[in-house]
């Protein structure tokens, strides 16, 4: 994804982020991986709303990003583990920065 972006979109560094992780599964699939590698149907459960399609296409992107690796074990049935790059742990602050601001914001209401 990011040999894609312009030299623009390089030369910010919050555009870049935003980039990266600006899609609600992105996120939540971070917040899950952060705790440890997970298997495709851990993941999907602990998303609720998110189709098997969706979320395909979304570990498929991150892992082009650089953010996950995917490993594919020969079992019947396939067994395919997630885990974050050490690029994907390094969004660990900004993933604790969205989550203290989000409560900071809910107890105003």
């Amino acid at each position: 994804m990011l040999h894609e972006m312009s030299d623009a979109l390089l030369a910010c560094p919050v555009e870049t982020t935003l980039t990266l992780i600006s899609d609600k599964w992105t996120v939540l699939i971070l917040r899950d991986l952060l705790t440890g590698t997970k298997r495709f149907g851990e993941l999907k459960k602990s998303l609720g709303g998110v189709s098997q399609k969706v979320l395909t296409s979304q570990l498929r992107q991150m892992e082009a990003s650089g953010l996950l690796t995917r490993k594919v074990y020969a079992e019947v049935p396939p067994r395919v583990e997630y885990t974050l790059t050490e690029l994907g742990y390094s969004l660990r602050p900004v993933l604790e920065a969205m989550r203290d601001w989000g409560e900071a914001y809910k107890k105003r209401f």
